[in-house]
């Protein structure tokens, strides 16, 4: 399964390779912008895209990219939650 973050275009790095700096959840990364270009470069700052392996894959809306950014979230919490049970019942194996 692939699975694409929200991030937001924030600047163009590098126009002729078609990179852009992208803020996916507070963190900045270089983003390969070529997907979704259709037009001058410059439109695409403050637009929504779904970032996989240094991609952006497709353009979303903010309400969208705020509602996968909550679910990632959940499934983060829940993988927590797991690891903590998992945890617990480990410790309650070892005891003799």
């Amino acid at each position: 399964m692939c699975l694409g973050i929200p991030g937001q275009i924030v600047e163009i790095t590098d126009e002729a390779r078609m990179m852009a700096m992208a803020e996916v959840s507070g963190v900045r990364r270089e983003v390969n912008v070529i997907p979704v270009a259709t037009g001058p470069l410059a439109g695409l700052i403050d637009k929504w895209a779904l970032i996989h392996v240094g991609f952006a894959m497709s353009l979303i809306d903010e309400d969208e990219a705020a509602a996968t950014l909550e679910a990632l979230e959940g499934l983060g919490e829940a993988q927590e939650t797991l690891e903590a049970m998992a945890a617990g019942e480990a410790a309650l194996e070892e005891q003799p």
